[in-house]
């Protein structure tokens, strides 16, 4: 199992697709926010999707979005396909997964410039931020969610700073390196 970690707007979703394309099924994290918001009956906004997920870690604390989709994974895990989980948060997700599935977790941290980030979460046409919604989420993450720890214990780590060819050539790469170090 690979998990993509990394701030918003890195690349994990566009690695996530590559990691798709290798035969992997890709759970997304992010879906068990978006899924309470819309069974809320909420508009999705920055400002409703923090809301739900502050308050699901409030239910299930840090390790929330694990816990919520662990029976998915298992699941995939079950039908013989190889999982990739798609924003892996916080420490403690990272240490629920690990005591599950121990040194077969294997995670990829992809980085990329603020300002880059900045101009690609603006852009994007589903979800797009400012760059002070950015900082607030990242500033959030980072000393509320303990999210620097998986990103800086990442098994591998990739820039991302080019086009999108260049990442999907850099994550096939690194998938080639972990599956083969299995």
């Amino acid at each position: 199992m690979i998990a993509l970690v990394g701030l918003a707007g890195s690349g994990k979703s566009e690695a996530g697709k590559v990691l798709q394309a290798l035969g992997y099924t890709v759970v997304y994290f992010g879906g068990a926010v978006l899924e309470e918001v819309r069974r809320r009956g909420l508009e999705v906004t920055a400002e409703n999707e923090r809301e739900v997920r502050e308050d699901l870690r409030r239910q299930h604390g840090m390790a929330a979005m694990a816990i919520l989709k662990l029976p998915e994974i298992e699941r995939v895990q079950a039908q013989g396909a190889k999982v990739a989980v798609d924003g892996l948060y916080s420490f403690a997700e990272y240490e629920l997964l690990r005591e599950r599935l121990g040194h077969r977790l294997k995670l990829i941290a992809i980085h990329t410039p603020r300002a880059l980030r900045y101009q690609r979460l603006a852009a994007r046409a589903v979800r797009p931020l400012s760059p002070e919604q950015i900082d607030q989420r990242d500033y959030f993450e980072i000393k509320n969610l303990d999210k620097g720890g998986p990103i800086a214990i990442a098994d591998v780590h990739l820039v991302n700073a080019a086009d999108a060819e260049t990442l999907h050539r850099r994550v096939e790469e690194a998938v080639a390196t972990l599956e083969n170090s299995i």
